[in-house]
């Protein structure tokens, strides 16, 4: 009986040794600080880094805070811009705590109570923008958005690093001028590159007829002077042929001439004024012919 009680008191000891143990040593993970309270009094010298920590059972009590970079979802919200156009919008969050012991003591929920602002400012900051203005200035928007909210959790020991708008819709009606405007854009711009086309065509065209014309006046400037120093150069040749010739050839010629003319069947003939002169000479030859003795050649 009495090593039964004996097992029974060491089997109590050994479980209190253990709940022990179990509440005095804490592992704090990587990712991970933890804030430890004792009897309900927390300083910054009491959050502990990553790694293995001893407390002090029943006088301290720990909280793990997660140092990871997070992210909430802000539902679609219906806003009024300033332009009285209302728009739903939605977006996203992301976050991480810098500080701590801020987060555990200012704030009971810091996801919930980020989320709340993040609504009252979505509207705050579209009231004061034009409809238009929010459907092409986003980004704007989003840096917005995320310097305020900055502002408002800086207390809580967080730290917001993005705003993402993922999607505004806006009314029916903005949406069918949006999708008529863009069909009129498209076709604007259709008509200007057919235009465009069509005048760099002509450019084209009119540049070819130019190049061409250019040319064939090229080509026939340059004809043309071919032509002229051809026709000069024979007139230079039959000049100086000219030259070569004497009295008596031009006479020889001129029979051929009166021979060709004997035989025409024409009854009229134009007889230049040199004729009488050349008629002279020739009748001076045929007299020193006569003249002269047999075997000497006429001079």
């Amino acid at each position: 009986m009495e090593l039964v009680i004996g097992f029974s008191v060491a089997a109590v000891i050994v479980l209190l040794l253990l709940l022990l143990l179990y509440l005095s040593v804490r592992i704090v993970q990587q990712y991970e600080q933890m804030v430890v309270f004792r009897l309900g009094r927390t300083n910054e010298h009491m959050v502990y880094a990553p790694g293995l920590r001893w407390l002090i059972p029943i006088v301290d009590r720990p909280v793990k805070v997660d140092m990871r970079e997070q992210f909430i979802e802000v539902p679609s919200q219906t806003t009024i811009t300033k332009d009285n156009a209302p728009i739903n919008v939605d977006f996203l969050i992301y976050w991480r705590i810098v500080e701590p012991l801020k987060s555990v003591v200012n704030v009971a929920y810091f996801a919930g109570a980020l989320q709340g602002v993040a609504t009252t400012t979505l509207r705050a900051v579209i009231g004061d923008i034009l409809l238009d203005d929010v459907l092409s200035k986003r980004e704007q928007i989003n840096e917005v958005l995320r310097t305020k909210l900055d502002e408002v959790t800086e207390r809580w020991g967080g730290k917001i690093t993005t705003v993402e708008i993922r999607e505004i819709v806006p009314p029916r009606d903005v949406q069918d001028a949006m999708n008529r405007q863009l069909s009129a854009e498209r076709t604007r711009r259709a008509v200007i590159t057919e235009s465009e086309g069509a005048r760099q065509s002509a450019i084209n065209v009119a540049e070819g007829q130019k190049q061409s014309a250019i040319l064939q006046a090229e080509g026939d400037r340059q004809a043309a002077i071919l032509r002229a120093e051809g026709f000069s150069q024979a007139l230079e040749r039959i000049y100086a042929a000219a030259h070569q010739i004497d009295e008596k050839t031009m006479a020889l010629q001129y029979l051929e001439a009166l021979k060709a003319l004997g035989v025409s069947p024409s009854t009229k003939f134009l007889i230049p004024t040199e004729f009488s002169s050349l008629a002279a000479k020739i009748g001076g030859y045929v007299d020193k012919g006569i003249s002269a003795p047999a075997g000497a050649a006429p001079k």
